[in-house]
Order: structure tokens, then C-alpha cells, then sequence
């Protein structure tokens, strides 16, 4: 991709509105955390203490929006607390720059570094510093800094208490990641129904997984429904896709594949009620007709054999599945059948979680890790923004390096899409306060009300795009500003072009010390290579002797293969969207390469589904073939990160021994092994070259994009067909 074309979809995405569902019941709540510490600081202190009170208010009411899956006012304790904090260290070492860059640069690292843990915690720890750069120019004496601490904590308690006092559709989260779950099932069994080789995304399981751990005092208040349907998905999942296809399940054509797709639509019926009871803790109806469809004639069935197997083991699970949908209930007063006595993913605490994060960080303290560098960068973006400002003839400084700070991600893609929407979103939140303030005049109390009403739009809209939140978190500051008697003829104009530096230094701060994610992508397929190689090898083993053992191995060595997808989903994702020319591999070989692991993963995944029968238990054949599988896609994984060809030798050896021996014993097991050893073929195929054919093709690539850039920019390229 271009420069040019780059900075475009930046400025579109920046723009873009991302979700249309509100939450006004919980903005409204927020909001009123905000007036109750504005309100309670101008009755009892001054404009500036409310300043300091409305920063730990608003702060920390917008963490709890953020996509976690602690308790929001554990969230708000947190952020409160970590301001307060800032605010209060950053007045110690303020007054001198020898002192106060110093703090400012490692508080900034130190922030980058969170990103380490997950977003939320990245995110939060932006707004500390933007807290420290703000606050240090309020107080006026250690005490008073001390004081304004303690105001900005009491602005995360205000939040915290609210939650507790009026929750709002509490394990709201939960229920829908479990339901975007099983309704992801759903989806999957409807379209199997037209396409029987249909992909299926992992991620809302995966989602629906990361939402299942909790810490022990949050086990003891879940609702029970949230504790078994996580699994049943899991198992309906490679179920409903061996039965849809046309070579291990239900014939291509005739009356079995009728009967399947009844089964399958059905299947997507069944999963779609139990995700709506689920998601409103009510139950929910199964269409009529659907219980008729899921019985089973053992007499007159069209399905036989392997497919008649597997559609009466997805009738027993959908019959699971309908008990959830009839008893779903909002206090979890009904038990789900499966869930009693299930053992729940465990959460480390806040005490516990020290020594995870000094873990997670410390993998990440090398030089090629986003983390780092995206920590360097806000370190070194803090600090040169707050030495710039300094030297400009205008007031508020802190300004730039706080907008530099806020719109700072690890990826090129949002900083530069963040950067335009806070730009956007500050001029034209500016111009609506401005004009607002000139109509109505000078009053304390009215800037106050201004402020809460603007706070309370900046949460409604907090989901559906940055731009359209920031329109009203610029409005919120200058009613604040005005609150505190600041001239707005002054203020309003230093802010648009502070925010304009701000933003500048960040976009600018991303070329200087890149990281690149299209530089990482052979290492992100070696990943999944690697990980999907182990988990076939743990299906086989587990297929021929099936263990307690060998299944917990065959489920670590799933989820291993799906962190490893979405990490190079994710990468993929990023490096289309950045301007520099494919090193590696082609945005072509991207896509072919992940076809065919796709396809790979997906004859596992078949594999997985069929219990194994006596006689194709203990084959030799068959721990041979895992011991290659595993070997070989380790090995390629080493060859692509060395930019080598991949070499199946074990794989089709251990093949061949294995269709030569076992006879007739496991043809369907077999023909999915055939299916992998194809899968790793056409992987081989799209990512071997001769060193250069491998520069050439990057060469071309580019020449590609370019010629297709250009003719779309002058009308010259293909054109619709028709009037």
C-alpha cells in the first residue's frame, strides 16, 4: 500500500462509525459520577479542586468502558487510584526539568509497557500520564498537590460506588460473549447448510473462553448458566461440520444430504435460542417443528454409517442445548444441565497480578517487540512534546503531549486513524462549546451542568468512534476551562493548535521508530504452522489412544493453535494497512499460505469429531504419522522464519507406510491425514521461491499495487460492466 492510499484509509477509518449499539443506562451513570464529584467539589473546595474532581471522575468512569472483564468498579478503583498517583509524584518532580523529564519519560515507558497486559490496561495507564501533565500546573504547594490527589481518588471512588449501588445488567459481558458464541455456531451450521467447506472464525470462542476466567470471588456470584454452554459450543462446533461434509458425512446429493441440511438448520435454531436465553436471562422458544426434525428413525434414517453416527451424536448435544433454552433465567435460579460441578477458568486478583505482569512485561522488553517500541515512542513523544510546547507563546502546553499520548497505539493503522479523529473531534467540539458558551455567558454553575451533559454524550457515543466521542470530550474541557474562569478567546484556539502538534508528533513519532507488522508476517505463519502441526499430531494421538492425557493434550494444543491464528490474523490485518513493500512474503502468498493452514486446520478439526472405533485404536500408523506431522511443521516453521522451502519428507513417508498397513481400519481418519499432507502441499507451493524470485515477486507486488493505484486514481482501471 501507498503513502498515499495509507493515509487515506487512515483519515476514513478515523471517521468511521465502528458500532451503532448505545449504552445510555450506563452513560447515564457515569455521567452522574462526574456531577456528583464536580457538584460536591464546587459546594465544599473551588472551580480548581472541581477541575481536579471531574479529571479522577471522568477518567476513570471512561475506563469501565473499556473491554474487560474484571468488575467495572474495580476498573474505576483502579484508574482513580493510578491518577491520583500521577498527579501527585508529578507535582514532586515538577518546577525543574532535570527532575520532572526524567519521571515524565519513564512514567511514559512505563505506560507504553502496559500494553504488555491488554489494552485496558495500555489505555488506562495513557490517561495517568495525561494526568500528570495536566495536574502539575494546579497546585501550588506539596499539601495542595496532596489534596488534589485525593480529589482525583475520590473521583474513581464516586464511580466505584455507583456501580455497587445501581448495577446495571450486571454479567452483562459474559452473557453476550457466551451467546456471540453459540450464535457464531449457529451461523456456522446455516451456512454449512449451502457450503459444506464453510470457514469458521474461533474468535468468539475464544472471546467467550477469555470471559469464562474469573477470580474465586466472582465464581461465587455467576449466574450457572454461564458456566456450561461455553463447552457444548465447542463440541457442536466440529460436529455439525462433519456432517455437512460431503466425503466423512452426508452424501452430496440425494435424500441423506436433505435430511442433513433439516439437521443442520435445525442445529442453527436450537443454538440461536439458547444464545437469545443466554443473552436476556429469560427463556426463549425453539421455532415449532424443530423437535420433529431432531428425532431419530433408527428404522427409516437416510444417513448411514459414519454419517448416521454423527447425526445422532449432534441430536444429543442440541437436546443440551434446548435445555438451556428453556431454562434460562436471568438470577440463575435453574442449573443448565452439564454445569453443575463445573470447575471455572481461574483469574488472578489485583494482589495476585503483580507477578503475572512483571512477567508478560519482561518478554516484551526486547527490541523487535510492538510493545517496546510503541513504549519508546510514547517516552520519547512525551517528552520532546512537552519541551516543544514549553517554548511556544502559548498557554497550556500540556496539551500537545497529552494528545500525542491518547492517540499513540502499537500499530501504524489507529495512530494515524486516532490522530485524525481527535483532530476532527476537537474542532468540532470546540466550535459547538464555544458557541454555546457565547450565547449563555459566564456562570460557574451552567459551565458545571455543560460539562456533566457533555461527559455523558462522550460516554453515549464512546463505542460507536473516537471522532464522535471526542466532539464532546472537547466540549467537556472547555466548559471546564470556563468554570475555572480561563478566557476562552484565549484557550479555545491554543487547544486546536496544540492538539494539531499533538498529533503531528505522534504520526511523526511512528516513521522515525516503526514497527512494522509486514516484516513479522513469516514469523507469525511459522507460529501457526507450529502450533497447528501439534495440534493434529495431539488429535491423531488422542484418536488412537484416547487418554485423559492425551485429551488435555489435545485441547492445550487447540487453544495454542488458536492464539497463534489470531495473532497472525491480527498481524496480517495491520500489515495490509501499512506503506511499506512486502519483505518475505506477498500480500498473495499471504493469502494463499493462510488457505491452506486454514484447510490443514480444518481436516484436524474433522478428525477431532469422529470418536474412535476399536479397530482404530493403538495404530502404529497412526503415532508414526503424528510423530511426522509434528516434526515436519516444526522444522518448516524454522525454514520459513530462514526464509527456506518447507520439506514434507517424514509426512509423506509416514503416509504412505500408513495407507499401505492399515487397510480398511480408519478411512475416515485416513482421509483427513490425506487432506493435511495435500493442505501442507499447497502451503509449500505458495510460499517456496529461489531468493530471487522471492525479490522479484516482492518487486512485482508492488509494481502491482501501484499500476492498480494509479488506475483507479485516473479512471483508467476496469469498470462495471452494464449501462
Amino acid at each position: 500500500m501507498t503513502w498515499l492510499r495509507a493515509l487515506r484509509e487512515a483519515a476514513r477509518a478515523g471517521l468511521t462509525i465502528e458500532e451503532t449499539r448505545l449504552e445510555p443506562l450506563l452513560a447515564l451513570r457515569t455521567a452522574a459520577g462526574v456531577a456528583i464529584a464536580i457538584g460536591t467539589a464546587l459546594w465544599l473546595g473551588s472551580p480548581a479542586y472541581a477541575a481536579s474532581a471531574a479529571l479522577g471522575a471522568y477518567s476513570a468512569g471512561g475506563a469501565t468502558f473499556q473491554r474487560t472483564w474484571r468488575p467495572r468498579k474495580v476498573i474505576a478503583l483502579g484508574a482513580g487510584a493510578g491518577l491520583a498517583l500521577s498527579t501527585f509524584v508529578g507535582y514532586l518532580a515538577a518546577g525543574r526539568l532535570v527532575t520532572f523529564l526524567p519521571l515524565l519519560a519513564a512514567w511514559a515507558f512505563a505506560a507504553g509497557m502496559a500494553w504488555a497486559v491488554g489494552p485496558t490496561a495500555g489505555i488506562v495507564a495513557a490517561t495517568t500520564v495525561g494526568s500528570m501533565l495536566v495536574t502539575v500546573t494546579l497546585p501550588t504547594s506539596a499539601g495542595r498537590a496532596l489534596e488534589h490527589a485525593l480529589v482525583i481518588a475520590l473521583g474513581g471512588v464516586a464511580q466505584a460506588a455507583l456501580i455497587l449501588l445501581f448495577p446495571v445488567r450486571r454479567w452483562g459481558a459474559h452473557r453476550d460473549a457466551l451467546a456471540d458464541a453459540l450464535a457464531a455456531v449457529a451461523d456456522y451450521a446455516r451456512r454449512l447448510r449451502h457450503d459444506p467447506t464453510a470457514p469458521f472464525d474461533p474468535e468468539p470462542l475464544m472471546t467467550a473462553r477469555d470471559a469464562a476466567a474469573v477470580t474465586p470471588s466472582q465464581a461465587r456470584g455467576r449466574p450457572p448458566v454461564l458456566h456450561g454452554p461455553r463447552g457444548l459450543a465447542e463440541r457442536i462446533r466440529p460436529v455439525v461440520a462433519a456432517l455437512a461434509d460431503p466425503d466423512i458425512g452426508a452424501p452430496a446429493e440425494g435424500p441423506g444430504r436433505d435430511r442433513a441440511r433439516e439437521l443442520l438448520d435445525a442445529a442453527a435454531d436450537v443454538m440461536d435460542a439458547a444464545a437469545r436465553a443466554i443473552r436476556h436471562g429469560t427463556p426463549a422458544e425453539v421455532p415449532a417443528g424443530t423437535a420433529d426434525v431432531l428425532r431419530v428413525d433408527e428404522e427409516h434414517d437416510v444417513l448411514k454409517g459414519p454419517a448416521r453416527q454423527t447425526a445422532e451424536r449432534l441430536v444429543q448435544l442440541l437436546g443440551e442445548a434446548w435445555e438451556i433454552a428453556r431454562c434460562g433465567d436471568a438470577r440463575g435460579r435453574t442449573t443448565p444441565p452439564g454445569t453443575a460441578g463445573a470447575q471455572f477458568l481461574t483469574r488472578p486478583t489485583m494482589f495476585r497480578l503483580f507477578p503475572v505482569v512483571v512477567r508478560v512485561v519482561r518478554r516484551e522488553l526486547r527490541g523487535d517487540s510492538p510493545v517496546f517500541r510503541h513504549a519508546v515512542r510514547l517516552a520519547a513523544v512525551a517528552t520532546l512534546g512537552y519541551l516543544i510546547a514549553a517554548r511556544l507563546p502559548l498557554g497550556h502546553g500540556y496539551w500537545a503531549p497529552v494528545a500525542s499520548v491518547m492517540v499513540m497505539r502499537p500499530d501504524f493503522h489507529r495512530t494515524y486513524a486516532r490522530a485524525v479523529a481527535r483532530l476532527a473531534g476537537t474542532l468540532a467540539g470546540v466550535a459547538l462549546a464555544t458557541g454555546t458558551v457565547r450565547a449563555l455567558g459566564p456562570d460557574t454553575h451552567v459551565f458545571g451542568a455543560l460539562a456533566v451533559i457533555s461527559a455523558g454524550l462522550s460516554y453515549t457515543l464512546i463505542r460507536t468512534g473516537y471522532a464522535y466521542s471526542q466532539c464532546f470530550t472537547a466540549a467537556y474541557v472547555v466548559f471546564l476551562l470556563g468554570m475555572g474562569g480561563q478566557a476562552l478567546e484565549q484557550t479555545v484556539p491554543e487547544r486546536v493548535v496544540l492538539t494539531l502538534l499533538g498529533g503531528a508528533l505522534a504520526m511523526l513519532a511512528y516513521v522515525v521508530f516503526p514497527a512494522w507488522e509486514t516484516s513479522r508476517l513469516p514469523g507469525r505463519l511459522a507460529d501457526w504452522l507450529a502450533a497447528d502441526g501439534r495440534y493434529a499430531a495431539a488429535v491423531l494421538r488422542d484418536h488412537t489412544d484416547p487418554t485423559r492425557e492425551h485429551h488435555a493434550d489435545m485441547r492445550r494444543a487447540l487453544l495454542d493453535s488458536r492464539d497463534a491464528r489470531a495473532a497472525w490474523q491480527e498481524a496480517y490485518d495491520r500489515a495490509k494497512q501499512e506503506p511499506v513493500r512486502p519483505r518475505g512474503l506477498t500480500s498473495r502468498e499471504a493469502q494463499d499460505a493462510q488457505e491452506a493452514l486454514k484447510k490443514f486446520g480444518r481436516a484436524a478439526m474433522l478428525m477431532e469429531s469422529h470418536a474412535p472405533s476399536a479397530e482404530s485404536r493403538f495404530l502404529p500408523e497412526a503415532e508414526r504419522f503424528a510423530d511426522a506431522l509434528e516434526a515436519d511443521s516444526a522444522q518448516a516453521a524454522v525454514d520459513l522464519r530462514e526464509h527456506r522451502n518447507p520439506d514434507w519428507g517424514r509426512v509423506e513417508e509416514a503416509l504412505h507406510t500408513w495407507e499401505t498397513a492399515a487397510g480398511d481400519r480408519s478411512p475416515v481418519v485416513r482421509r483427513e491425514a490425506r487432506l493435511q499432507k495435500r493442505a501442507l502441499e499447497d502451503l509449500a507451493t505458495a510460499v517456496s521461491r529461489t531468493p530471487l524470485e522471492r525479490d522479484t515477486g516482492s518487486a512485482r507486488e508492488e509494481q502491482r499495487v501501484r499500476a492498480a493505484m494509479a488506475a483507479e486514481g485516473d479512471g483508467t482501471g476496469p469498470q462495471p460492466r452494464g449501462g
